[in-house]
C-alpha cells in the first residue's frame, strides 16, 4: 500500500527549505510519496551547473536582503518571492510518475477554473503563458520532481534580479520576460495560501489515498537537516569557482544554453568548466569527462546528441 505524506514549510529562508527537500530525497523509505510545499523570500534559484553571476544581479539582490540559492537539479534560473508557491514530489523509483505528479498540479488549478498544459519537458502553461518551471533529479533511493507556481510574484523584482539572455527571448519571439510568463492571480482568484488545500485534495484524488501531515518544525531539529542547511547556505556551494569563471565560447541549442571555459597546454585540454541550464546533468558530466585531457585538434567520439553539440563548440 502506498502512503502519501504532505508537508508545508512555514519558513521563507531558502536554505532551510532546500535542506528539508534534500533530506527527504536521501531517505530510504520505499512506500511513500511526499508532496512538499514551500515558499522562498526574495530568492534567485540557479540550476546546479549555472553561473550565478551570469544569471542574476547578485549584488543588487543581496543588498536588498535577498538570497541566491543553488539547487541540486539542472534547468534555468527562476525568481521566488512570497507570492510564489513551490512544490516538491519525492518518490521511490517504482512509484515516481511525472504524468501523475503534473496531474496533481493541473487538478488543483481546475478548482479555480484554470486549464494548464505541459510544454516540452518542464514548463506548465496557462492560456499560452508559463506559470511553472520544473526540474528533476535522481537520488540513490528517491527521485525528485520540483517546480515553482508563479501566483502573485513581483514582476518588477523578477526583471530587476534575473538576467535573461536576448537569444532566449528571441527564440520565444517576445521582447521581455514579463510577456512570456503569467501570475495565476491575473487569471483567477488564486493565492499562495488558498491553493494549498486544492493541492492536497488533488494529491489524494490522483493517488486514491488519504495523506498524512508531517511536521516541518520537527524535521529541522534533526542533525542531518542542520548539516544540509550549512552546506546549501555556504559560499562554496553557492559561488565556488564561478567568481573567476570567464566563458571562452557560448552557444544556444534546442536543449539549453552553454558557456564553456577551456584551458589548453600543448594542444591538450587540461581544464574544463561548463555553465548550462540543461536538464540533463549526466550529459554535462560526460562532456566534461570527454573534453578534459582531449587533444584540441582531434575530436573525441560520442553517441550523445547533447555532448556532440558541446564538442561542436570546440572542434
Amino acid at each position: 500500500m502506498t502512503r502519501l505524506l504532505f508537508l508545508v514549510s512555514p519558513q521563507t529562508n531558502p536554505y532551510w527549505n532546500v535542506a528539508v527537500e534534500n533530506y527527504l530525497v536521501a531517505q530510504q523509505t520505499q512506500d511513500c510519496i511526499v508532496l512538499y510545499l514551500w515558499k522562498n523570500r526574495r530568492t534567485v534559484v540557479v540550476g546546479l551547473n549555472q553561473n550565478p553571476f551570469a544569471e542574476c544581479n547578485v549584488d543588487a539582490l543581496i543588498n536588498d536582503g535577498g538570497f541566491v540559492m543553488r539547487r541540486t537539479t539542472g534547468g534555468g534560473a527562476v525568481y521566488h518571492d512570497d507570492g510564489n508557491l513551490n512544490f516538491s514530489f519525492v518518490a521511490p523509483y517504482d512509484l515516481y510518475d511525472q504524468s501523475r505528479q503534473f496531474e496533481v498540479i493541473c487538478g488543483a488549478l481546475r478548482e479555480f477554473g484554470l486549464q494548464a498544459e505541459l510544454s516540452g519537458r518542464n514548463d506548465l502553461l496557462c492560456q499560452g503563458r508559463k506559470f511553472s518551471g520544473n526540474a528533476f533529479s535522481k537520488g540513490r533511493y528517491q527521485r525528485l520532481h520540483h517546480g515553482t507556481l508563479l501566483i502573485k510574484g513581483n514582476m518588477d523584482d523578477l526583471q530587476r534580479y534575473l538576467k535573461v539572455r536576448p537569444a532566449k527571448l528571441l527564440k520565444h519571439g517576445v521582447a521581455s520576460v514579463q510577456s512570456r510568463v503569467v501570475n495565476l492571480s491575473e487569471l483567477a482568484d488564486v493565492t499562495s495560501d488558498n491553493i494549498v488545500a486544492p493541492l492536497l485534495l488533488s494529491f489524494e484524488n490522483v493517488y486514491g489515498e488519504k495523506a498524512t501531515h508531517i511536521s516541518f518544525d520537527e524535521l529541522i531539529q534533526r542533525e542531518e537537516v542542520c548539516a544540509l542547511y550549512e552546506k546549501y547556505s555556504s559560499d562554496e556551494w553557492l559561488f565556488r569557482h564561478w567568481r573567476s569563471f570567464s566563458a571562452t565560447k557560448s552557444a544556444q541549442f534546442e536543449w539549453g544554453v552553454v558557456d564553456l571555459s577551456l584551458s589548453v597546454e600543448d594542444d591538450i585540454i587540461i581544464h574544463v568548466q561548463i555553465a548550462s541550464d540543461a536538464l540533463d546533468l549526466t550529459a554535462l558530466d560526460d562532456a566534461r569527462r570527454i573534453l578534459c585531457g582531449a587533444d584540441i585538434k582531434k575530436r573525441p567520439p560520442t553517441e550523445s546528441a547533447i555532448v556532440g553539440d558541446i564538442l561542436s563548440m570546440v572542434y
